[in-house]
């Protein structure tokens, strides 16, 4: 079969000790039975490994932070997809979604670029801060969890949780708290690099297990692969993990998809109990950082995206492979500083 020409622009480049999904991402897409893809890189630092990495990115535009707005961020794109034509656009970072989302009409009636995306209420809903309500409106287990805007409502949580408590940024980071002096020094940490409100959950005892999965947007799972994680850096991020064979945490995932309606890519978070219970602890509206293993395990959720914000019809994944590992790995490169140099003076590469 003869593969189609797409062009994809992919954000999230930064494969560091806190990676980006970006990379992953692309890998997917260029593994695609279906398409020849051109992958434009969107870049936010001219210092992410993924501008430089050879194979994977064709050309990279900077794009402008988050905070200055949905005007700029538009403005940007215009002039990128004047240039190099964008048919879909993956945005893979929490923090921009906002903007993307808000985009995503005039995104796709002005200049003809589809994304498939979670909508506004999706993703207002499974925020770190509402999800405990998301809980209680799904019938889905969610510790008990607080927003605290003040380090003076720090000694009142004695009254609501009992100790250890984690103690999670608005967007990223989670530390666990044994004492309301940690907490204190978590919030401050957390409060200066993400905002407020920081978010206290009640710590629960067991193993930690993920899912990256994939909705169409009407309540059916297009795929889904559980991993453990077998190796993790200071930062809690998965340094090498394990697809696993549970019916249970795959029922999980699925009647999460179907009572949300969920649209697009998303990493779901658990905690298996000691008794064998899951409890949800965040869901992230975007793929994982490690969504490759996905593609190791027979099924090519990005691929699967960019065919969604085409519009075609996609059959879901009934199947995995169990047992199938990811270790990721760091080298380095060497790079010209005639390519730093552009990209940092021109904003492209």
């Amino acid at each position: 079969m003869k593969k189609r020409k797409i062009s994809v622009a992919v954000t999230g480049l930064n494969a560091v000790d806190s990676p980006g999904p970006g990379v992953a991402v692309i890998r997917g897409i260029r593994d695609s039975k279906e398409f020849e893809p051109r992958i434009i890189g969107l870049s936010y630092e001219t210092l992410e490994p993924g501008i430089y990495m050879p194979g994977i990115v064709d050309k990279t535009y900077q794009i402008p932070l988050p905070t200055a707005g949905t005007d700029a961020l538009m403005t940007r794109l215009r002039y990128i997809n004047s240039v190099d034509k964008i048919d879909v656009l993956i945005p893979n970072f929490d923090a921009e979604l906002f903007n993307f989302i808000k985009l995503s009409p005039t995104l796709e009636k002005e200049l003809g670029i589809k994304m498939f995306l979670p909508t506004l209420q999706q993703f207002e809903e499974r925020h770190k801060a509402n999800l405990f309500g998301f809980g209680v409106k799904h019938g889905i287990k969610v510790p008990h969890t607080k927003m605290i805007f003040n380090v003076s409502e720090i000694a009142g949580l004695v009254h609501e949780f009992t100790y250890p408590v984690v103690v999670k940024g608005k967007y990223y980071e989670a530390s666990v708290a044994y004492t309301a002096a940690q907490v204190t020094t978590y919030f401050n940490k957390l409060s200066a690099k993400w905002g407020l409100p920081i978010i206290i959950q009640q710590f629960v005892l067991g193993s930690e297990v993920n899912v990256t999965a994939i909705g169409d947007g009407k309540g059916n799972m297009v795929g889904a692969v559980p991993m453990r994680k077998q190796f993790i850096t200071d930062k809690g991020k998965a340094w090498a993990g394990i697809s696993l064979d549970d019916d249970k945490l795959m029922n999980a995932a699925k009647k999460l998809i179907a009572s949300t309606k969920w649209r697009g890519g998303m990493e779901l978070e658990y905690i298996k109990s000691a008794d064998g219970e899951y409890y949800l602890l965040e869901i992230n509206p975007r793929f994982p950082a490690w969504v490759y293993l996905a593609v190791g395990c027979g099924q090519n959720h990005p691929e699967a995206l960019v065919k969604l914000a085409l519009g075609e019809k996609v059959e879901s994944y009934n199947t995995y492979n169990v047992g199938k590992m990811f270790i990721r790995y760091s080298y380095d490169m060497i790079v010209e500083l005639s390519e730093f140099e552009k990209i940092s003076t021109m904003g492209e590469l």
